[in-house]
């Protein structure tokens, strides 16, 4: 909305189903401002009400946030308009043996739980060096005994509920499938109406939907590695490519990482969570198309144009 704003384009805002509300207070906010008439429209819609957004040649982008299905079906119609996609993944986040375990815990736990993993970039895969994996896993478990579910309303409420009942469901499912096929549960792995508790798993079959799949929920799978050159493989080892984590002090690695990792950021030091509006935002793969960021995203929403002169001051 700001670098739409800022690049003088009108625009046309269509919050998802679940979660009109903050659209809807920010269209008030906007309403109370000097912009022209005609400058921005908040529109709630179901998605097929939405279909002449994609098809409309008068509106010159498309900028989508969710699912890869509907954003790349989205894109095959969309005709000669821009596109910009963000489309979600499967986070990895990698903590080598000389990694800061207090702080890769702490971060973690934020990564993967804030907002009870309902976010494109919450960590859902963690692969650490088998020298550190029993002791990371304790502080890990340990934390994560501390959170408070409950209100979100309530300050001290850490998880709050899925955003559907279906939601809180679907990852009861993905975690039973997972458990069936051999993973063990290090903690958590339980449903109360729409709140999943915070889940820890380890052993995990990469071909369960729970690992290879975008979880959206507060579940994370742990594995152990013994070469770093296997951690980047396996991060890689996925449909999405939007960010990903690693907490070490090599450059080597740092490097060896931001070379041959198949993502849109490589965050050191913290996990792939991690993201400010000046970051040129996006990812690779079936994670999406184009780049957010309020530079990036006015970059996406103008077009240039050259201006030549020649032969100018001749007398």
């Amino acid at each position: 909305v700001a670098p739409a704003i800022a690049a003088g384009c009108p625009f046309i805002l269509k919050p998802a189903s679940w979660t009109p509300l903050g659209a809807l207070i920010l269209g008030e906010i906007l309403a109370e401002t000097d912009l022209p008439e005609g400058t921005f429209s908040i529109l709630p819609c179901r998605r097929e009400g939405a279909d002449l957004f994609t098809t409309d040649e008068r509106l010159k982008l498309l900028s989508f946030t969710g699912s890869p299905e509907v954003g790349w079906k989205l894109k095959a119609r969309a005709g000669k308009k821009k596109v910009v996609l963000e489309l979600g993944g499967n986070a990895a986040c990698i903590v080598e043996r000389d990694a800061d375990l207090e702080r890769a815990a702490d971060r973690i736990i934020i990564g993967a739980f804030y907002q009870s993993g309902q976010s494109c970039i919450s960590v859902q895969r963690i692969l650490a060096h088998e020298s550190v994996y029993e002791t990371l896993k304790g502080m890990l478990v340990g934390r994560i005994s501390r959170l408070k579910a409950g209100d979100p309303m309530d300050e001290d409420t850490f998880l709050g509920p899925m955003i559907a009942l279906s939601e809180a469901e679907r990852i009861e499912t993905w975690v039973e499938e997972a458990v069936e096929k051999g993973a063990r549960v290090i903690c958590g792995g339980r449903r109360e109406g729409v709140f999943y508790e915070a889940t820890l798993l380890e052993r995990v079959d990469p071909r369960c939907r729970i690992s290879c799949v975008e979880a959206f929920g507060p579940v994370a799978v742990m594995q152990p590695f013994s070469d770093f050159r296997e951690a980047v493989r396996i991060t890689n080892d996925s449909v999405y490519g939007l960010q990903a984590g690693l907490f070490t002090r090599d450059l080597d690695r740092i490097w060896y990482a931001f070379r041959e990792l198949e993502v849109g950021g490589v965050i050191v030091n913290d996990v792939p969570s991690f993201r400010v509006d000046s970051m040129p935002y996006g990812g690779v793969k079936d994670s999406g198309l184009g780049r957010e960021g309020v530079r990036y995203a006015i970059e996406e929403m103008t077009e240039m144009r050259l201006l030549v002169f020649n032969r100018i001051g001749n007398l």
